[in-house]
């Protein structure tokens, strides 16, 4: 997968300037300020992340680059803006709201992406409290928040925006429809709030105060029928709910967004922890420490420190490859508008997972080995926080492990619907794929839920984040057998 080499030299000299004007104590107006101009300057269109797949990761992994020296937030604006807004309403809108974007584009307008709610944040799943409720007679949608714990919460670029894509359960005939897209504005061009929208700021955060994250609430704000993102379900004349695309669930397309955010995510915890290794050895190699006989072997020389450089580069360069392959395979699909099969959805998952908590580590070791150079300013260290935003960003990794580990043991049950005694579990058929321990604890979580209920999947909750980590190995490792011999490491 490459990109024109041309735009990209553009893209970075675009935002080149981005660690000196958004370094320390920028505040949000400013760095919105900055978005704004980028927008409107149109090198990455709003529907690039379907046009232009290529340009769309390009953009984020150049970004990336620039996290140790400058933060998260404004790369996490930047994705809000070009993948959860923009990136939907591509994906769900029709002609009207493209032309919506376009114009929003041309104006350098900013959108948000209202989806977790105060009592439904990232470790619920996709669940939401807010109702859209289509009223027959006004041909209008009441978007309302119930109660407070339906408010929308820290919504990334919510307190700037100029536009939303909302997603709230829809209500017809008093039928509650699930979560669907609605695409409103929340400011009239003088910069004030719509009727009936309230915004607050969620506060001060140990990382990121450049990116402003507020709460929504709404209190019956009507909406006209063109608010709905209607590519594959509406309603028709006679105000019946209708779906137009048969076999494609809207709640899957509305999860689009989520897959490729999380490829770009993935990629952007990869991308930092090899910017932090490489400047942090740049450093170590001239540090010069005192040995026996006058010796004056540079830091990267002793042992653990080496050993480290040396595991770290196999093993981000592993993750890289992997997410390299991913964007080649799910280009395609975003290109066609489709949705990607359950292997790829269930890779990307393992991608984010494995990127988060491997970075994590590698990063919090690399930490304890290089004394006090980890404590200064300027170093990409004071922004390791960068990798807990990743961590609960979408999809929180718990919740994508939990989901690993229940998809294994019902595949299990399916295979065998009796759960047999763990003397038995030996004969369940296993493929050369699979090994040995992750089926046996497959089978041993399945017999739990079977003999107590729900309440063992908790009460084995260990066991349930390990077999997801064996999910996630074997699925990456599997993924990568598959690519063609050309692509592998």
């Amino acid at each position: 997968m490459s990109v024109d080499k041309e735009w990209l030299t553009q893209f970075k000299a675009a935002v080149a300037d981005l660690p000196t004007s958004l370094g320390f104590n920028a505040t949000y107006d400013a760095a919105s300020r900055r978005l704004r101009e980028l927008v409107k300057g149109g090198l990455l269109k709003h529907t690039d992340v379907k046009d232009a797949p290529e340009r769309f990761f390009a953009a984020h992994r150049t970004l990336s680059a620039l996290a140790t020296a400058m933060g998260p937030g404004f790369g996490i604006r930047f994705t809000v803006q070009f993948n959860l807004f923009a990136g939907t309403v591509a994906a769900l809108g029709k002609e009207q709201h493209l032309a919506w974007l376009d114009e929003m584009q041309q104006r350098g307008q900013l959108g948000c992406f209202a989806l977790t709610e105060r009592l439904a944040g990232v470790n619920s799943g996709l669940v939401v409290e807010t109702n859209c409720t289509w009223d027959p007679i006004s041909q209008t949608f009441n978007l309302h928040t119930p109660y407070s714990g339906a408010c929308k919460n820290w919504i990334s670029q919510g307190c700037v925006a100029d536009c939303a894509v909302v997603i709230a359960n829809l209500v017809v005939d008093e039928k509650s429809l699930g979560p669907h897209a609605f695409m409103m504005q929340l400011r009239k061009l003088s910069g004030q709030l719509v009727p009936g929208v309230t915004i607050g700021d969620m506060g001060v955060k140990t990382i990121g105060n450049d990116l402003d994250n507020a709460w929504i609430q709404f209190d019956n704000v009507r909406l006209p029928k063109s608010a709905m993102l209607n590519r594959y379900v509406d309603i028709t004349a006679d105000n019946k709910y209708v779906q137009l695309m048969k076999g494609v669930p809207n709640i899957d397309m509305i999860g689009q967004r989520l897959y490729t955010g999380r490829i770009v995510i993935a990629e952007s915890a990869v991308v930092f922890a090899k910017t932090l290794f490489s400047t942090t050895k740049a450093y170590s190699d001239t540090k010069k420490c005192w040995a026996p006989g006058g010796a004056r072997p540079s830091l990267s020389q002793i042992p653990q420190l080496k050993a480290l450089y040396v595991e770290a580069e196999q093993r981000l360069q592993y993750l890289d490859h992997f997410i390299y392959l991913l964007k080649e395979r799910i280009t395609p699909i975003l290109r066609d508008g489709g949705v990607p099969p359950k292997s790829i959805v269930d890779a990307i998952a393992c991608a984010k997972v494995s990127c988060i908590e491997t970075t994590i580590e590698l990063c919090h070791r690399l930490k304890q080995e290089v004394g006090s150079f980890a404590l200064m300013a300027g170093t990409g260290f004071e922004r390791m926080d960068y990798l807990q935003c990743c961590k609960f960003a979408e999809g929180d990794s718990r919740i994508l492990m939990q989901k690993l580990a229940r998809d294994r043991v019902a595949s299990l049950r399916k295979a065998a619907p009796r759960p047999q005694p763990a003397q038995e579990i030996s004969q369940v058929p296993c493929s050369s794929q699979e090994a040995s321990k992750e089926v046996a604890l497959s089978m041993k979580l399945a017999v739990a839920l079977k003999t107590g209920g729900l309440p063992a999947w908790d009460e084995h909750w260990e066991d349930v984040y390990d077999l997801a980590r064996m999910v996630v190995d074997r699925t990456m490792a599997e993924f990568l057998a598959s690519a063609p011999t050309q692509s592998r490491l």
